[in-house]
């Protein structure tokens, strides 16, 4: 089996920090959206994965190199214009061959795994295998009507009224059957060709399609809400370690991550949190569910279930709570009256908050 990652989606709902990095690469638990997801489909024995990526390609390939880190080895696959799911598997045709094939949407967690399903799929072996979720509100998904025996009888993406609750989540399982429906379909009304086209295409044919529906821990990472909360999932799994420094006047509470070149200075951290390389922390708290990256500054300031990217610098702020701070932004409120603020700010930023 392969594996197909896709990796070229604008990530308008992640503005503005889609506008200078690839959605995929925003980082959960100081690590991006799609190392999780590489480490996921290691867990099924995956080796040769294609990962799709558009005018962002560079940035992403000089980030994941050539996947050995993970075990891995990626073939980076262009897709020149976003011109839907199915799409891309047409362009990656010579990488996939006759090959069966995982596709997971690289904006999407699900940090519990997916080796059950892979096992069912490679024990029955279907033309397609749909991974569903039951969800509030199907009608921002794609969404699948089963039969009596589980098998999927109707596809519908973004159906005004569902009639279902099943949602299409990002995890896809293909034999090279998917090959003849994705060259079958037209565009919808979009201009795109929709995956669940293809899938319906497969059902209409008679071939065997079957859903599974997921009981795990799954995200898709498309908003700053989302991306915290997945957050907050992740670091619960963490474990206590300290490669950095910590003064003798810091306290470090509860499963805290310090790693090597970061330093806490005259400061309290409660975890799950995590202090990135090189950073500092001076005169601060931080508190639960908070992961720092890299090289950043934190210094009179209360923080808590945020994230804060590379190089950022925060600075006499009296309460960060649920915010997303970009990549070398600045965020100072020397004289701020409030006790509690939600943040976003973009990459490279300068915001100063003011009573």
């Amino acid at each position: 089996m392969k594996a197909l990652v896709l990796s070229g989606g604008a990530g308008t709902r992640l503005r503005p920090f889609s506008y200078s990095m690839p959605k995929q690469l925003i980082p959960i638990a100081n690590k991006p959206v799609l190392e999780h997801v590489l480490e996921t489909i290691r867990e099924l024995g995956v080796i040769e994965v294609g990962v799709i990526v558009g005018d962002r390609g560079p940035h992403i390939a000089a980030v994941l190199g050539d996947g050995s880190r993970f075990g891995v080895r990626l073939t980076f696959i262009e897709q020149k214009e976003p011109l839907g799911l199915a799409h891309t598997v047409s362009v990656a045709r010579p990488f996939l061959g006759d090959d069966d094939f995982v596709m997971y949407l690289g904006d999407n967690m699900l940090p519990d795994g997916i080796t059950e399903l892979a096992a069912e799929f490679a024990e029955h072996r279907p033309a397609a295998q749909i991974v569903v979720r039951k969800v509030a509100d199907p009608r921002a998904f794609g969404v699948a009507e089963l039969g009596p025996a589980g098998e999927v009888v109707r596809l519908v993406e973004k159906p005004a009224e569902p009639r279902s609750d099943l949602a299409l989540i990002g995890v896809y399982f293909f034999t090279p059957a998917i090959h003849e429906a994705v060259d079958a379909i037209e565009p919808s009304h979009r201009g795109e060709l929709e995956i669940t086209d293809a899938v319906q295409w497969l059902v209409t044919a008679g071939a065997d399609v079957r859903a599974r529906e997921y009981h795990g821990y799954w995200k898709d990472t498309g908003r700053v809400e989302d991306v915290l909360e997945c957050n907050r999932k992740v670091l619960d799994g963490i474990e206590h370690s300290v490669a950095g420094e910590v003064d003798d006047a810091s306290e470090l509470t509860g499963p805290v991550i310090v790693e090597a070149g970061a330093r806490v200075v005259r400061s309290r951290i409660e975890g799950p949190a995590i202090v990135g390389a090189g950073t500092l922390v001076e005169d601060s708290r931080v508190g639960p569910y908070t992961a720092l990256g890299r090289d950043c500054v934190l210094r009179h300031t209360r923080i808590d279930y945020s994230i804060t990217l590379e190089g950022a610098m925060v600075t006499h702020v009296r309460g960060l709570h649920g915010s997303l701070i970009g990549r070398s932004a600045t965020v100072d409120a020397t004289e701020a009256g409030a006790d509690r603020h939600r943040i976003v700010v973009g990459c490279h930023a300068h915001v100063e908050v003011v009573a």
